[in-house]
């Protein structure tokens, strides 16, 4: 089958195939369904891993969580700056896997008996840093390869990225139950070596069958990433030197809440106003208007993914405190809870795109914007279904917490795969990765306000009672601001001037199938529909 095009790109014409798609594709699955293995597997323990091993408070333990899982959705915008300007997609791909699988596996090596903290904690959160630094290097560049597969007017675009969003959906659903089990009823060096042999495994695949890739990826000037530098060494190797040094600055900040948290301030009020004052020097009316619109969809963002991000926190520990778990007798371990979401999203994803495109033929499908409303409406809804369900006294029966990933993963599905086609599709060309930055930088604000809301809900003689008062009162929160969105809804829509947008000219390559905020890379030039 012939796959290049007269459009240029993609793999060469002799590439081998399987099931109409180059095997390419089904490489970047495996490598990919390993690491979202290895990633929310060890996301299922690592509060219990700090809670009951190293025998943190809640509070400090969900600050670490928060700084974690922010600096975890920092990096994939310098990967892709890195990846872009020197090494390419291929070559940060194989870096990230290496670094990730390091991490995971140190976390098993420096283990030390319950309630000892000094090197070991160091230790662990070195292990962290070098996970932070190297989902950098991996996530969004791995999306970045799958849309190089395929030349930009290839109609399989859509299906390649629908496969691999599978693989995602796959292996974090997989991670926690395998990875989830072993650290909660073997020991926690078990979960975390598994996640460090899935990674391994991603790795050694990646590199074995790297040819079927063929020259996909290449670093963009591969003589300029040769060149001798001062130092003595090749830019290449001085990136690769750079990456430990970020290892070490992730270790500090990883520490260091109040550290993550004026980083993320600096960061957003310099991307915000840097993209504001371009907006009014450089563009004209519409597409500044188009900037305006998306950047009303950003500010959302943050407040969205606190309150999803409840799930590997405090809603974790709540399900594992006041959950009654137990199936004919026998108690699941409460990482288990946290498959639920990839469950409803293979499930309902398609569901959702057939909806969409339904409604899009009548003309009545809703607007970004009010989608944006709805996915608000139904993140807050969720916590209400756990408190309608929880009883005054004894445990909470577990149909409640699966109603509330259901309705979450509803409002997921409203979200995030809206909003980063919404990104490629209001910015201007010179602004695409821009935005796309923006967008995993209110992400990243998200997890770190996630982290503030959970230790609310901890702390000295707190219980259930607190957890589902502070689950009350963001609900609340978050359904009152989806109802503004929904009102605001049109005058936001025009704003976008969807009537000269061209609609299919930006939209992101298998938008439909995107189920989780870091599903798409930075560069998106070559994921966009043609």
């Amino acid at each position: 089958m012939a796959i290049a095009s007269a459009s240029g790109g993609g793999v060469p014409a002799h590439a081998r195939t399987f099931l109409g798609h180059p095997l390419g594709l089904f490489l970047l699955f495996f490598v990919e369904m390993w690491e979202r293995f290895s990633y929310y597997g060890m996301r299922a323990i690592l509060v219990f891993y700090l809670t009951k091993h190293f025998l943190f408070g809640e509070q400090p333990a969900f600050a670490v969580y928060g700084a974690y899982t922010a600096l975890v959705y920092i990096t994939p915008i310098i990967g892709g700056y890195v990846s872009d300007r020197y090494l390419g997609p291929r070559k940060a791909v194989l870096a990230g896997g290496i670094f990730i699988t390091v991490g995971h596996l140190l976390i098993a090596a420096v283990e030390a008996p319950a309630g000892v903290q000094g090197s070991a904690l160091n230790g662990f959160y070195l292990a962290l840093a070098f996970i932070i630094v190297g989902t950098g290097f991996l996530k969004g560049n791995i999306s970045v390869l799958v849309g190089k597969l395929y030349p930009r007017d290839d109609t399989r675009r859509d299906g390649a990225f629908s496969i691999f969003y599978m693989g995602i959906n796959t292996g974090a659903f997989i991670g926690p139950l395998l990875i989830g089990y072993l650290g909660e009823r073997m020991g926690w060096s078990y979960g975390f070596g598994a996640a460090g042999v899935g990674m391994a495994l991603g790795l050694i695949v990646f590199i074995l069958l790297r040819r079927d890739l063929h020259e996909v990826g290449e670093p963009p000037v591969p003589a300029a990433l040769k060149a001798r530098t001062p130092l003595g060494l090749s830019v290449e190797w001085v990136i690769y030197v750079g990456a430990f040094v970020a290892v070490l600055l992730a270790w500090s900040l990883v520490r260091n809440q109040g550290a993550v948290g004026t980083l993320l301030i600096a960061g957003s009020v310099f991307t915000v106003g840097y993209i504001l004052l371009t907006s009014f020097r450089a563009l004209p009316k519409v597409e500044r208007h188009r900037i305006f619109a998306a950047l009303f969809l950003v500010a959302l963002s943050p407040l969205f993914w606190a309150l999803f991000e409840q799930a590997g926190s405090s809603l974790n520990l709540y399900t594992d405190q006041s959950v009654d778990r137990t199936v004919l007798g026998w108690e699941m371990p409460a990482s288990w809870f946290q498959s639920v979401n990839s469950f409803f999203i293979i499930t309902l994803a398609p569901l959702f795109g057939l909806l969409w495109t339904a409604m899009g033929k009548r003309g009545i499908e809703p607007s970004a914007p009010f989608k944006f409303g709805i996915g608000l409406v139904l993140v807050g809804a969720g916590f209400f279904a756990l408190i309608m369900g929880a009883p005054a006294s004894g445990l909470t029966p577990a149909i409640f917490v699966i109603l509330l990933y259901m309705l979450h993963s509803m409002g997921e599905l409203c979200f995030s795969p809206i909003g980063l086609s919404s990104m490629t599709r209001l910015s201007v060309a010179s602004m695409t990765g821009l935005m796309m930055g923006t967008w995993f930088l209110a992400t990243a604000a998200g997890n770190f306000i996630a982290g503030l809301i959970a230790q609310a809900t901890g702390g000295e003689g707190a219980g259930p009672a607190q957890v589902l008062e502070v689950y009350g009162r963001i609900g609340w929160f978050s359904m009152g601001v989806g109802v503004v969105v929904l009102v605001l809804a049109p005058f936001v829509t025009r704003l976008m001037h969807l009537d000269t947008i061209g609609d299919d000219a930006h939209a992101l390559a298998g938008e439909a199938a995107i189920g989780e905020p870091a599903a798409a890379g930075v560069n998106t030039r070559e994921e966009r529909k043609p």
